[in-house]
């Protein structure tokens, strides 16, 4: 089986030159015994039929290269000497490389050729008219219907190889998507737990006089935190193991108003005076109130970060038929600085979310001094009402924002 598979290897890639020598050497044969087929001895006649049979027979050896001019060549073999069988090899490959109006010019000239060299005689004349079109056309439908199966077989290999690159692209796009969205999980997982445990060591850092009870209380807080990140993180990461959703849904759990609240009370027990107003009712749609959870845990996470502590008013409102609207709000932080370095991918996949749900979102320092975050999401019972929320969202952040730059 190998040994045939050598062999299979070798004629591949031997076959066309092969083939090219076949076609010459029949096509000598042909006209050596056109040209010995005369009686009495070699004729001027038959030394021109065989000078210009093997020219014609030898140039088809680059019948593959220049079609065109060997087919010609051919064509006047067989207008000066009777030679059909270089002319029919060469309309052969001609009809095989293009099927064009070279190919109708030259078999219409092959025609002619073959009708020509029989004008002598006034019977075989009316024979060639009625058979020329069958020989002429049998090599040209021949080679027709290998080039377009030869052109089919090219075609449906370039749309495989399309298909396939295609594929390949689609999945690296997918595994980038993947790589992206895992980040942004990780982010919004433990970005708030860990901003949590430093608030708590920050606290204990600053305070180095407080009493064994407070800084038991702080132990504990740290290793609840701790250990809830590190539940989230397993969590996470047991989901993406066996992750079959589209967009993630199935990463984080629907939130509810109990979820909110709980998540407010572990920054007030991290020492952030926050104060909130939550207004949502539990049949929020799942992308909306999973946005909102996300809105509030990022905005208190860059509280956690990067003001030190600052007074924060959480307002969650909704409605069906009005929407969903977030604000968290900060005053002007005591310190400068933050406790852990940011990456900046925060605010972006906000934005991310927000747009994904068909909502609009600002962010900006207020005129104290503070910060502010401020989202609409949408929860309608129809489209025009959709749409006119996101008006007036729209019309409000441009006046945020022009509030902002005065």
């Amino acid at each position: 089986m190998r040994r045939l598979r050598r062999w299979y290897a070798w004629w591949v890639r031997h076959a066309p030159r092969l083939r090219d020598f076949l076609y010459v050497g029949f096509s000598l044969l042909t006209i050596v015994l056109q040209a010995a087929s005369g009686a009495g001895g070699w004729s001027p006649k038959d030394w021109y039929v065989l000078g210009a049979g093997i020219v014609a027979s030898v140039a088809l050896l680059w019948r593959r290269r220049f079609p065109v001019t060997v087919t010609a060549i051919a064509v006047l073999a067989m207008l000066t000497g009777s030679i059909f069988v270089p002319m029919g090899l060469a309309l052969l490959t001609l009809a095989i490389r293009r099927r064009d109006l070279a190919l109708v010019i030259l078999g219409l000239a092959a025609y002619a050729a073959y009708v020509l060299n029989s004008w002598g005689t006034e019977n075989q004349i009316w024979v060639s008219i009625f058979t020329g079109p069958f020989l002429v056309g049998t090599w040209i439908a021949i080679g027709a219907y290998v080039g377009a199966r030869r052109d089919l077989m090219a075609s449906l290999r370039d749309r495989a190889e399309r298909a396939e690159a295609e594929r390949e692209l689609r999945s690296e796009q997918a595994r980038l998507g993947e790589r992206a969205r895992i980040a942004q999980e990780m982010h919004d997982v433990l970005a708030h737990k860990v901003s949590l445990i430093a608030l708590h060591a920050g606290g204990l850092e600053v305070n180095p006089s407080v009493g064994p009870d407070k800084v038991e209380g702080s132990a504990r807080l740290i290793r609840e935190t701790a250990r809830q990140a590190m539940e989230d993180l397993r969590e996470v990461l047991g989901v993406l193991r066996s992750d079959i959703s589209v967009d993630g849904a199935d990463l984080t759990p629907v939130p509810k108003v109990s979820d909110l609240e709980r998540l407010i009370m572990a920054s007030r027990d991290a020492g952030v005076a926050v104060a909130y107003d939550v207004s949502l009712p539990d049949d929020v749609p799942v992308s909306v109130g999973r946005t909102v959870y996300r809105l509030v845990q990022e905005s208190l996470t860059n509280v956690h970060k990067h003001a030190r502590s600052a007074a924060t008013e959480v307002q969650v409102h909704g409605a069906r038929g009005e929407g969903v609207t977030v604000r968290v709000t900060n005053v002007r932080p005591v310190a400068a600085g933050s406790l852990l370095p940011g990456a900046g991918a925060g605010l972006v996949g906000l934005r991310e979310r927000v747009q994904l749900v068909g909502g609009r979102l600002w962010t900006g320092p207020t005129t104290e001094g503070g910060w502010r975050v401020e989202a609409w999401l949408p929860w309608a019972d129809d489209r025009e009402q959709v749409s006119d929320q996101v008006e007036t969202l729209r019309a409000d952040a441009v006046l945020h924002t022009e509030e902002g730059e005065r």
